[in-house]
């Protein structure tokens, strides 16, 4: 799969958002090592510390699926470009990482932007 089909499985996958409070719509799709995508988007709750973002959603549903290795993760929001994780979501990619790394996909203003993880969340925290 390619990055613009990610991309565009992550812009699909915002419009079923749930973001009455902040109208700030995500979605996501990773790709596993194994080749499998997931999609997750983000849902609010009116507890704010209850909200799931769009990445951490896909990664859920990879891990319950029993994927541990994720090579790519695309993030598209209607609301703005570039749009990029989160620090939670950072950390939780990188748990996640495959052994060759893993690319955050972005739609950028001129078109996919693709930052490897550890630009994103160098000094990661790790056990």
């Amino acid at each position: 799969m390619n990055y613009d089909e990610m991309i565009n499985l992550a812009e699909r996958a915002s419009k079923n958002a749930y973001a009455p409070y902040s109208k700030f719509k995500v979605g996501a799709c990773v790709l596993t090592d194994s080749g499998k995508v997931y999609t997750g988007c983000n849902f609010e709750n009116s507890s704010f510390g209850m909200t799931i973002c769009a990445e951490r959603n896909a990664v859920g549903s990879a891990v319950a699926d029993g994927e541990r290795k994720i090579k790519a993760v695309a993030i598209f929001s209607p609301n703005m470009k570039n749009c990029t994780p989160c620090g939670a979501c950072r950390q939780v990619l990188s748990e996640f990482k495959s052994d060759d790394g893993l690319d955050v996909i972005v739609q950028g203003e001129d078109g996919v932007k693709v930052y490897p993880i550890e630009k994103l969340l160098p000094e990661t925290f790790a056990l």
